[in-house]
């Protein structure tokens, strides 16, 4: 269990357990004291009861006496009424004694015992006397020995005093032992209800502190968020069931000029900013029904004066001093978002007009393209179908200038011709759609590599070529467009190292951290200046003459034109006559385990 529950826990049950042992330090020693004053009392009643037996025993002795006495008076001859009194109202005294005695002692058969002796013993002294008093002459004299010696009670008299005397000193020492209890129990409770008097008042500082202490946290909590809810910038009102302001922070108070701290604001205060009846009415339905008011979108006028676009957004929420429900109301101010939204919806339409104008000049591109590819191949056609036709026209009787200038008409017308079909195909990579696909870059390199192993093998240089191709991943891209792609680096690094004894072309891919892809064709050719590097991807142009490497300028430009299309890019690095690296890169758009390669 964590502190946090052992803490509820103890909360929960700790005025129960005090309760109880308040219980048991007040309540318990009261009763029992209350116990101990029973048998305090008792002890007392029987030692009262002693002196009881006692008085009753000695009464009934000074009865006896009394009662002998006056008979022997009168036998004597002293008949005096006085003693004929006390002899009558001993004889009428002696069965309530001998009564009240054996009730007092009916607890104590020994005692009992002792007290029906007594009773026989005084009965035949009674009768002793009663003859004398009959006869007196007969008994004169000889009266108070036969009763002493025939029917002693002296004995019997002394054994029930001592017995209760016994009887007097035990109960006394209860009654001390229990007194001595008492006092020690007093005395303990005494010092039990003040430790428990101390830790109460120990635990009222404590709570009391801690009461503070709550106290001053909750009123900074308060003071906190209070300073938070100013320091919001979004208007926010606090309305109760009469839709009057109980809260609200800075912002809305600036927005709609309510002075600070001020409260009990009708909304119909505020002028014609919360006069919308719809708005009111779903304001009412948010507190009676429980409803939630989402983005309500509503022109205000504040109180500086603007004509501002708002969202109201309200929600129902109770009230943690009483049982009531209140309102809670944030006001977001989108007027700047209205009027943004305002200009980029001009800028669509205007941008709709752009697109529909690059649409008609790709239209007319498109049919110039078109028009350009059909209406110069004709004439070149005729130029160059005509000076093969002079060529052989002339046959053996033309000199060496003729026969030059015949093959530089045709060799340009054929340039010519070449140079339309790139331009035709630098404007089909612009104009057409991509058409993504997983493209494995291992059989378009194999591809582009055959092509290429053909063409040499034709000019008999297929052995002076090594290619160095390491493992290709597969990408998604078009895959006609990378076949351009690898077939114009390929070449041109088979082009520019063709006058070397052998051609070196490595072919090579490394995946990024950014998991884009990263590729780049190596070859040991001519190079180049990198100071020129600028001018590299440009549209016919050339860092060598014609006249050392064929070509018609257009090949990089349309590899930058097709990774551009691909969100790519290629650049390249080389020294002049030690070679040059072109490095293109491709998004990380999807990975495919790497292709296998046989090096060649």
């Amino acid at each position: 269990m964590n502190d946090d529950s052992t803490r509820q826990t103890w909360g929960r049950w700790r005025l129960p357990l005090l309760g109880l042992v308040v219980l048991l330090i007040v309540v318990g020693p009261v009763i029992l004291l209350q116990r101990l004053s029973r048998s305090s009392q008792e002890a007392i009643d029987v030692v009262v009861h002693t002196h009881q037996v006692e008085a009753a025993v000695l009464a009934l002795a000074l009865d006896v006496r009394e009662i002998e006495s006056s008979a022997m008076l009168i036998a004597l001859g002293a008949d005096h009424p006085l003693a004929r009194d006390r002899l009558v109202n001993g004889r009428r005294a002696l069965p309530e004694r001998f009564d009240t005695l054996a009730r007092l002692t009916a607890d104590n058969p020994e005692q009992l015992v002792r007290v029906g002796r007594l009773r026989e013993l005084v009965d035949a002294r009674i009768d002793v006397v009663d003859q004398l008093i009959e006869a007196p002459e007969a008994y004169r004299g000889s009266v108070v020995s036969p009763l002493a010696t025939r029917f002693p009670i002296r004995g019997l008299l002394n054994d029930i005093l001592v017995d209760e005397q016994a009887l007097l000193a035990e109960r006394s020492g209860d009654a001390t032992e229990q007194r001595q209890r008492m006092e020690w129990i007093r005395m303990i409770a005494l010092g039990a209800q003040l430790l428990l008097l101390s830790l109460v008042l120990m635990s009222l500082g404590r709570q009391v502190a801690r009461r503070l202490t709550a106290e001053k946290g909750t009123l900074r909590a308060s003071q906190r968020a209070l300073v938070v809810l100013d320091t919001v910038r979004e208007p926010i009102v606090l309305l109760d069931g009469e839709q009057h302001i109980q809260m609200h922070n800075a912002a809305f108070g600036e927005l709609y000029g309510v002075e600070k701290g001020k409260t009990a604001v009708s909304l119909d205060e505020l002028g014609e900013a919360w006069q919308d009846k719809v708005m009111r009415q779903r304001l009412d339905d948010v507190l009676a029904r429980g409803r939630e008011l989402w983005d309500y979108e509503l022109q205000q006028e504040t109180a500086d004066g603007l004509r501002r676009t708002v969202l109201l957004n309200a929600r129902r929420m109770p009230l943690p001093d009483n049982d009531d429900h209140a309102v809670l109301v944030t006001v977001s101010d989108i007027s700047l978002q209205k009027t943004a939204q305002q200009e980029i919806a001009a800028l669509n339409r205007q941008l709709e007009g752009k697109v529909e104008q690059v649409s008609e000049v790709n239209r007319e591109l498109e049919a110039f393209s078109y028009s350009v590819s059909h209406d110069l191949r004709a004439p070149l056609r005729h130029v160059a179908g005509f000076s093969d036709k002079l060529g052989r026209h002339l046959g053996e009787g033309m000199d060496d200038k003729s026969r030059h200038y015949i093959g530089v008409i045709g060799d340009s017308a054929r340039r010519m011709s070449q140079l339309i079909d790139d331009l035709l195909v630098y404007s089909r990579l612009g104009r057409s759609a991509l058409r993504l696909q997983a493209v494995d870059m291992q059989s378009l390199v194999a591809e582009a590599r055959a092509m290429l192993d053909a063409n040499e093998a034709n000019d008999g240089r297929a052995d002076r070529v090594e290619w160095r191709v390491s493992p290709m991943p597969i990408v998604l891209a078009d895959e006609n467009m990378m076949r351009q792609v690898w077939s114009n680096l390929l070449g041109n690094a088979l082009k520019y190292s063709s006058q070397r004894e052998r051609s070196v072309i490595e072919v090579e891919h490394r995946l990024q951290a950014d998991g884009s892809h990263l590729f780049s064709v190596r070859d040991n050719g001519a190079g180049f200046d990198m100071a020129y590097a600028g001018k590299l991807f440009g549209v016919f142009q050339r860092l060598h003459k014609a006249s050392e490497f064929a070509g018609t300028g257009i090949g990089l430009a349309s590899v930058r034109r097709v990774l551009g299309r691909h969100g790519g890019r290629i650049w390249a690095e080389a020294v002049p006559d030690q070679g040059a690296t072109f490095f293109f890169t491709l998004p990380a758009a999807l990975d495919a385990p790497l292709s296998r390669e046989r090096d060649a």
